[in-house]
């Protein structure tokens, strides 16, 4: 008898499971090259000659672009065709970083975007990173957004896009997971291992070990009862 069609299965994860990866023993050689006979207007430019490619080359030189461009950037960097910055100069990404399509994060001059190691981000996701952490093995997925700042609309009878910009930081702390097209909206912590719904609109900040999901998103239950971390949690805000 085959197997229901729509019958769920459990398996292994892939990313989250991974080693952590080696780089070529030439690429760092290549990224200090490249640093050094770019600099950051040159690199830039280059970028665009590998952006969207998929063959080994075209990643190859993604990776070490990041690498001679960002601030710090650990081993095992994969950024898939598409994925693009602004101010790349103020980022700090760990290991075994995964970057999908289309992602782009767009920093700030004078901003920060940390991002830790075994961090996955899902295709066409978007950062406006102007005082951004992803700490480490955060999910990312596909199409979510976080913003960053907004403009204060005051006085009134200014157009609002020609407002003040107040930027608040965004925290996204170890071990969360962030669904498909959620939207993290400016002064949001995610606190550890909690899981952000698809489509959700993030006001305020979410309880470790939570889920939250709607919009605006609302807690609606623990990951676990029995799980002793969640308990520790809920007994330290006691």
């Amino acid at each position: 008898m085959s197997a229901n069609p729509r019958e769920a299965r459990v398996v292994r994860a892939v990313h989250g499971r991974s080693q952590k990866p080696a780089d070529p023993a030439y690429q760092a050689g290549l990224a200090e090259e490249l640093r050094q006979s770019y600099g950051r207007a040159g690199l830039i430019e280059l970028y665009g000659r590998f952006a969207t490619g998929d063959g080994v080359v075209d990643s190859l030189m993604r990776k070490a672009i990041w690498q001679a461009i960002t601030r710090r950037c650990g081993a095992g960097l994969q950024v898939a065709g598409g994925a693009g910055f602004k101010h790349p100069e103020t980022f700090e990404i760990g290991d075994g970083v995964f970057i999908g399509a289309q992602a782009y994060i767009q920093g700030r001059f004078d901003g920060t975007c940390v991002i830790g190691d075994n961090v996955w981000i899902g295709p066409m996701a978007y950062f406006d990173a102007r005082d951004l952490v992803i700490e480490d093995s955060v999910g990312w997925g596909p199409g979510a957004k976080v913003l960053g700042s907004t403009h204060t609309a005051l006085p009134i009878d200014v157009p609002i896009i020609r407002t003040d910009l107040e930027i608040k930081p965004v925290r996204i702390c170890a071990e969360a997971d962030i669904g498909t097209n959620a939207t993290i909206l400016p002064g949001v912590t995610v606190g550890k291992g909690a899981i952000v719904g698809a489509g959700a609109v993030v006001v305020s900040d979410v309880e470790p070990f939570s889920v939250a999901a709607g919009v605006p998103a609302k807690f609606i239950r623990w990951r676990s009862e029995n799980d002793p971390m969640t308990n520790m949690s809920r007994e330290g805000r006691s």
